[in-house]
């Protein structure tokens, strides 16, 4: 099948499902069509028990189809700028102590935990793993995603200083995983089980503060770009060259194109915007980026559905997939909670806060990209299907409750006051 074939499949069922969702089942975008696509998905894995010629063709198509360097290498840098593009940074200053301790201290906490929990369960059910592989679990899974979160929360009715953690923590806490799995992963690769600390740290500087530093840069010279001219066909088309150039150069520097695009993004949506583009530019920059990100959250999200098709389920497998959802869950809690407890000044994060802050880390995407582009192994086996069933619970569970979630807390916290 050919690369065009494939991408009218995928947009063709992009728009079927996303008019499905719409007009009849009427739930959040985003749920929508993970929903419809699981479905799919369940339909074609059947298809191995009444026609099994078809199976084996679909299946082949989907592993020759490197679904992990096409939502890392492309997709994330247009999703990440396009989100943090309609973030309003003094929401997010606002809140920017919580969101340094959750994107940072948060996914290096949570990855131990997580890591120790899967490890240990994985002994107990008698799957002898290596501890590496339950770290780089541990920080696959740790980071909330942006991808799922944006698309979510703005139709949740979720208040703004929440949203405004979650969002900022998801937006900043993929780049800093994204670093420290490269690390795991090249101490995988090399056949060492020690982590020379040393060069992780050199990696982590160089890749995160790198890829900040490459943003403002970026950021700066697309606003004086912007700024210079008063033509919104071509100040469009600056922003896609920004992020196609400059996600590309971060690539080839090895620096953080996660962090530059997201920095890049809140920038140009923040800084001097009536001074770098007139109303009409504004109107047009924003309502491309917006389907921009609509049209590659279809895309990602069937791709996403798909990956049942590679996964070789065993029981024992399914059950250390099942205690996955606990343990992220209260890796969550950990996280949340203990910086709450010993800063209370410092987080200024109210109980109910955290309770939604808690419900609101969802996964998705990132964490999918990432264990996929794994060493074909067993052990990567037991990690692609711990990583689905926690996303599948994260999108369909976690993000169709969380309005209520937040109309619950909302309402107790109201009758409290009273």
């Amino acid at each position: 099948m050919g690369s065009y074939l494939l991408l009218v499949i995928l947009i063709s069922l992009s728009a079927s499902f996303s008019y499905i969702n719409h007009r009849f089942i009427k739930m959040p975008f985003v749920i929508g069509l993970f929903f419809l696509s699981s479905i799919l998905s369940f339909i074609v894995l059947s298809s191995k028990l009444w026609n099994v010629h078809q199976y084996s063709e679909i299946k082949n198509i989907i592993e020759h189809t490197d679904i992990s360097k096409l939502i890392l290498n492309i997709m994330l840098g247009f999703l990440l700028f396009a989100g943090s593009l309609h973030v309003r940074w003094k929401n997010i200053k606002q809140q920017l102590r919580p969101i340094t301790i959750y994107a940072v201290g948060g996914v290096v906490l949570s990855t131990i935990i997580i890591a120790c929990l899967f490890y240990l369960v994985c002994n107990l059910t008698g799957v002898h793993i290596r501890f590496i592989y339950c770290l780089l679990f541990g920080v696959l899974i740790s980071p909330t995603d942006p991808i799922s979160v944006l698309g979510i929360l703005t139709k949740a009715n979720v208040p703004k200083n929440i949203e405004s953690v979650i969002v900022g923590e998801s937006l900043f806490n993929d780049g800093i995983s994204v670093v420290i799995f490269i690390t795991l992963l090249e101490t995988l690769k090399s056949g060492n089980n020690q982590i020379d600390f040393l060069h992780f740290g050199m990696l982590f500087l160089l890749e995160a503060a790198g890829g900040i530093f490459f943003g403002f840069v970026s950021g700066y010279l697309l606003y004086l770009l912007l700024k210079s001219i008063d033509d919104y066909e071509t100040e469009v088309l600056l922003t896609i060259a920004f992020v196609m150039a400059g996600y590309f150069l971060c690539s080839y520097l090895h620096l953080s194109g996660a962090l530059a695009m997201v920095i890049m993004g809140l920038f140009v949506g923040n800084y001097k915007q009536d001074k770098a583009m007139s109303h009409i530019t504004l109107d047009y920059v924003y309502k491309f980026w917006k389907l921009i990100d609509v049209i590659l959250n279809a895309v990602l999200f069937i791709g996403i559905a798909f990956v049942l098709l590679v996964i070789d389920f065993k029981i024992k497998y399914l059950a250390i997939g099942l205690f996955s959802v606990i343990m992220v869950l209260v890796a969550r809690i950990v996280i949340v909670y203990l910086p709450k407890v010993i800063l209370p000044g410092f987080m200024n994060v109210t109980n109910n806060e955290a309770k939604l802050i808690v419900w609101g880390g969802l996964r998705g995407g990132l964490s999918i990209a990432l264990v996929l582009s794994l060493p074909d192994s067993e052990f990567r086996q037991i990690l692609m299907i711990a990583t689905y069933i926690c996303v599948v619970f994260s999108i369909l569970v976690q993000g169709l409750t969380i309005e209520k979630v937040a109309k619950h807390l909302s309402v107790r916290e109201h009758l409290n006051k009273k």
